[in-house]
């Protein structure tokens, strides 16, 4: 029987590898500018939230929108972003916390990731001078992991920079990756964003991704120690029956 190009497709899309993990490190966060003279009693600043890779690399390869949740006095406090720079702007007087929620690409997960964070617009130490030039920028680091990602999806993002993978033994094959696919990392470059000069340098981050990337090999080993294990042990309960139970 001659399978389709479609059924191979479909097959691919599905079929899981097991005992691996991909995961994408981000960064989550705000930068807010004072208005300085500009300032009023409910305008006193300008400010963006965002959620990025953690050196600024274009997460549209596994984000498919992100949807930030403001406090309820503004305008429309639902806002929904279909593409990078996965970030909003707006101008006002008051921290609160911003409700973060991240939507996936269907094949890589149907599950949405909540995260929380308090907008930040005022320096953390009191005696800090506010200034127009310099914005007060508060970040978190995080790292989201997908557990046996499709052989698809592997493939589509094993050489993306803001995704980390682990190595997959030698020999094995992977579809190959839509030329639209390509296209599209070629043309986004998120690192033309203007606030780039005041993200946080996180220079752990090289560091955390190569910790990642080798958790990851070492969790491939104990499994595939586990199930070599189990074979033995299944082996032995088998030796072990009397010879009228065989």
């Amino acid at each position: 029987m001659v399978r389709s190009s479609d059924d191979t497709e479909k097959k691919n899309l599905v079929k899981k590898l097991k005992d691996v993990e991909i995961s994408v490190p981000i960064v989550y966060g705000n930068a807010a500018f004072w208005l300085g003279k500009k300032a009023s009693e409910y305008q006193s600043h300008k400010w963006t939230v965002y959620v990025r890779g953690a050196t600024n690399e274009d997460l549209s390869v596994v984000v498919k929108r992100v949807v930030f949740q403001l406090h309820s006095s503004f305008n429309n406090p639902t806002r929904v972003v279909e593409s990078p720079p996965f970030e909003l702007s707006e101008s006002g007087w008051g921290e609160f916390e911003i409700a973060i929620t991240l939507h996936f690409h269907s094949d890589v997960s149907d599950k949405p990731l909540h995260l929380y964070h308090h907008l930040k617009l005022y320096p953390e130490d009191d005696s800090g001078s506010l200034s127009v030039k310099k914005p007060v920028v508060v970040e978190s680091y995080d790292e989201v992991v997908f557990a046996e990602p499709s052989e698809a999806l592997f493939a589509r993002v094993q050489n993306h920079p803001a995704v980390i993978v682990p190595r997959l033994p030698a020999g094995f094959s992977l579809p190959p990756v839509p030329a639209e696919d390509a296209d599209k990392r070629k043309r986004i470059d998120p690192k033309d964003n203007p606030l780039t000069q005041w993200f946080t340098n996180f220079s752990e981050a090289d560091e955390l991704l190569k910790l990642a990337a080798a958790r990851q090999q070492v969790q491939t080993q104990i499994a595939r120690v586990r199930r070599q294990l189990s074979l033995i042990d299944g082996q032995h309960q088998q030796q072990l029956k009397p010879p009228s139970e065989l």
